[in-house]
């Protein structure tokens, strides 16, 4: 059985992950200009990468 509170650990990383998600979809809202657009759009894929990767991780860890 997953430790219980790594699991509760990872699901805020997982939650403060989809909120800079969230706030840098906002901030490429606001902004314009195709510098400020490149760096959001770079920052959003980071982002969006981690998200993967620690779902992936919390998917193994719950199945163990």
């Amino acid at each position: 059985m997953p430790n219980a509170a790594a699991l509760a650990a990872l699901d805020k990383e997982i939650a403060a992950v989809r909120e800079n998600i969230r706030e840098l979809t906002e901030q490429a809202a606001a902004y314009s200009g195709a510098e400020d657009d490149a760096l959001t759009a770079d920052r959003i894929a980071e982002q969006e990468s981690l998200l993967a990767k620690l779902l992936k991780e919390r998917e193994a860890f719950a199945a163990r």
